[in-house]
């Protein structure tokens, strides 16, 4: 089958990044002495989930030529005063690869995990195969101990050809607002699309993946939100006119990352709009993974004017103002809803 490959090998990869982030997480929330100022458990993690991608995608895939576009590069872990931030890398990523056990290779080097940060170079665009990664979306929700994901897809001649997100504290059971959490102690869910073939969800533990619908809600009064945790990531007061206008009577869910984009495949709420402050350009990574897990799940992903979104144009979304994320039912009302409350904000200024 199509992808079929590709798919397995980029699931190793994201469950895998995602075991090192765990463990920075876990010894991150464990030490009382980090300082909100210090940024080096989210730089290390980060770095060392691109690295662990990346290793992992060459080393499966390897008769293909890899082109990765992604949210890091070396630069700053090379200049001087960083020797340590990298051997903290270093050992993680080899720790994370031994821990596996597939890879019967000798550890990797500090030179090693740069090369393979600085695979992800690349601009992507509309020839080619190239794979997107965001190595932790949603870093302020990894800092508080929240929500975040990995996030990897596969463009071919710029169309979302499959995508996986791995999010670790997601819990297995529905976080919707009129939800009970059933067990809330088992998290960590692994997202996987490909294209023509629905949309997946298992445990990062490695239980039997289920197939995922999002929710079939008509009515938008029954219909709950989701919204960014961080109010610079979208206008909440924007939000909340059109949630009005539509009648939508659950308060809205907010949540860290494109773990709301695998929430919203698997029907815990029916709509996630994302309207960021002017100006603000979207990058491909905070997308790919997220639209096509949701619209194999038979969801609908659009700008603010209803348009298709676009992964061909390099490493930017050319956008009008927003992100609609919705079931195809409701998705006419949202868009009219949305139309009216910009229309409404312009006027005002």
């Amino acid at each position: 089958m199509a992808y079929d490959k590709e798919l397995a090998a980029a699931k190793k990869a994201a469950s895998l990044a995602a075991r090192l982030c765990q463990k920075v997480q876990k010894a991150l929330l464990e030490s009382d002495v980090q300082s909100k100022s210090d940024k080096t458990p989210v730089t290390v993690a980060d770095y060392g989930s691109q690295a662990i991608v990346s290793f992992v995608l060459e080393r499966e895939l390897s008769s293909e030529t890899f082109s990765l576009v992604a949210e890091e590069d070396s630069g700053d872990l090379r200049k001087e005063g960083a020797q340590e931030t990298l051997e903290r890398i270093t050992k993680l990523v080899n720790d994370t690869l031994a821990s596996d056990g597939t890879y019967n290779v000798s550890p990797l080097s500090s030179e090693d995990v740069l090369v393979a940060i600085d695979s992800g170079k690349s601009e992507g665009g509309s020839r080619g195969r190239h794979w997107v990664l965001d190595p932790i979306d949603g870093t302020k929700g990894f800092v508080r101990g929240d929500q975040y994901a990995i996030a990897l897809a596969l463009l071919d001649e710029g169309k979302v050809a499959l995508g996986v997100l791995a999010c670790p504290n997601l819990p297995l059971s529905s976080i919707g607002s009129n939800s009970q959490h059933s067990s809330p102690d088992k998290v960590g869910c692994l997202f996987s699309a490909k294209v023509g073939a629905g949309t997946d969800m298992q445990s990062l533990g490695g239980s039997p993946p289920i197939k995922v619908h999002v929710s079939a809600t008509e009515n938008p009064e029954e219909a709950s939100f989701f919204e960014s945790f961080e109010a610079a990531h979208s206008m909440h007061d924007l939000s909340s006119s059109i949630a009005k206008k539509l009648g939508v009577k659950a308060p809205p869910v907010r949540i860290d990352s494109q773990a709301k984009y695998g929430a919203l495949s698997r029907g815990d709420g029916a709509i996630y709009l994302r309207l960021p402050h002017e100006g603000y350009r979207e990058k491909i990574w905070d997308h790919a993974a997220g639209y096509i897990v949701v619209t194999e799940a038979g969801g609908v992903v659009t700008d603010a004017a209803g348009n298709p979104l676009d992964f061909s144009q390099g490493k930017y979304l050319d956008l009008d103002t927003g992100i609609i994320v919705t079931n195809q039912k409701l998705m006419p009302s949202v868009l009219k809803a949305v139309r009216e409350s910009l229309d409404e904000k312009a006027s005002a200024l």
